[in-house]
């Protein structure tokens, strides 16, 4: 069964899984930074594309970009973040930015960069410095390319910078393919200059890396769109989306590299009095959604909170893996019989809310022999899109979204992702211990 365990909140990935996933990440006690302004509901607009490397080219049409052959993709494909009547009546502004509060353990293990020279990734590329990291592979042609577009900008924005006192790093999630001359050509198609460097390496030692930094997937399709970012001389580390507008990434890699010793260490104090259900309170989207019932939830104080979840995305007109996905949890709900709805909750969320209204889902869910405790969930776009990107489960393209099944508990603040299509019965086994978890008092 492959499993990434993770521990006190690290949903980013969740901008992760994050998604990414994901998002999902490795690191513990996850606090939030950096609020981002709410944005009015504006009518909706004709859908446009661009290339991720010349966004002056652009068209109504999907297709290749006439100077460099790259697929076109939707311009400004990030859901913005919304707020409802679900939130505080204070409002609940929307976090773009999670802080890590304990310094990132990261190996320095052997890799190589996309010159073939040999490196130890810790001592020679983060060691005192200011870095930027994002997760690639060269063969991927959906999230891939616009990341490391963006990430060029984010070179040009930061200038005599890179390679002084920043570096930027992508790291390939596919070692086996990418090696130093796939990612040699890779890296000049979007003219990457000195102190970008691209690593690759050994599977295991590469995977070992990953797991570290909070990028790893079994499947390579469902990596992370996060973009680390971090001062090692003064233990500051930071997580946001990597398709955030590239005077943004780069904003915050300034900022990181302002970071003193002191400062974060005052930081971390702060931290250090979170508890897992504060962090849970202050991440997870508050947003009014629709059960199949047409019963309106809050996603986090109705759904999230207090209990252990199984969180997975699908959309009803599906044709490839969720129907076997849905009838792989079926199973699932089955082996943990009552506890369904009792301590733990199953929630699978639609990718197509269009689509998928309550009364669609409705019908779909009794296909499956849905019973109480197992929520599918829809609702206003805005709100759904805002939930799947906290999730990591966000995607432009519905058919291409992640096959992945979160794993938490939300009380305890550990989480862990599965593959949905895994034995059910190990499913469920994962869900039990992660429910058997209990909160340790402050000291």
């Amino acid at each position: 069964m492959n499993k990434m365990t993770l521990r006190r909140l690290p949903i980013s990935a969740l901008l992760i899984f994050a998604a990414a996933f994901a998002a999902l990440v490795t690191t513990p006690a996850l606090a939030l930074q950096q609020k981002a302004g709410q944005r009015k509901t504006t009518p909706a607009k004709a859908v446009q594309y661009a290339c991720p490397m010349h966004p002056e080219v652009t068209s109504r049409r999907r297709g290749r970009c006439p100077k460099c052959g790259m697929n076109l993709v939707v311009k400004n494909n990030a859901p913005a973040p919304e707020t409802s009547q679900g939130d505080s009546a204070a409002g609940t502004e929307a976090k773009t930015t999670i802080n890590v509060s304990t310094p990132l353990r990261i190996p320095d293990i052997t890799v190589y960069d996309q010159n073939n020279r040999r490196l130890n990734f810790y001592t020679d590329l983060v060691k005192g410095k200011t870095v930027a990291i994002n997760f690639i592979f060269t063969t991927c042609t959906t999230i891939c390319p616009p990341l490391t577009a963006t990430f060029r900008r984010v070179q040009q924005t930061l200038g005599e910078r890179v390679g002084r006192d920043v570096e930027l790093i992508s790291i390939s999630v596919d070692p086996a393919t990418d090696v130093p001359e796939r990612l040699k050509d890779f890296s000049a198609k979007f003219k990457a200059g000195p102190g970008w460097t691209f690593v690759t390496g050994s599977k295991p030692e590469i995977d070992r890396l990953l797991n570290a930094l909070g990028g790893y997937v079994p499947d390579r399709n469902d990596h992370t769109p996060m973009v680390l970012i971090g001062n090692d001389a003064a233990g500051f580390w930071t997580r946001t989306y990597g398709l955030a507008p590239a005077s943004q990434i780069a904003g915050i890699v300034t900022d990181a590299a302002g970071k003193s010793k002191a400062a974060q260490s005052e930081n971390a104090t702060t931290l250090k009095n979170d508890s897992p259900a504060d962090a849970s309170a202050n991440y997870f989207p508050n947003l009014t959604l629709l059960t199949q019932d047409n019963k309106p939830v809050r996603f986090y104080e109705d759904l999230l909170k207090g209990k252990t979840v199984l969180i997975n995305f699908l959309f009803t007109t599906c044709k490839g893996v969720c129907p076997p996905m849905t009838a792989n949890l079926a199973r699932v709900q089955k082996h943990l019989g009552e506890r369904v709805g009792r301590d733990i909750v199953m929630i699978s969320i639609s990718v197509d809310p269009t689509t998928d209204t309550p009364a669609v889902l409705k019908k779909f869910a009794d296909n499956f022999k849905a019973q109480p405790g197992w929520y599918f969930l829809t609702g206003e776009k805005k709100n759904v899109d805002w939930v799947l990107y906290k999730l990591g489960g966000y995607v432009e393209d519905k058919q291409q979204h992640t096959g992945v099944l979160i794993i938490g508990n939300e009380a305890t603040g550990e989480w862990m992702k599965i593959m949905a299509m895994s034995n059910p019965e190990e499913i469920a086994k994962a869900a039990t211990q992660l429910a058997s978890k209990k909160v340790v008092p402050a000291p």
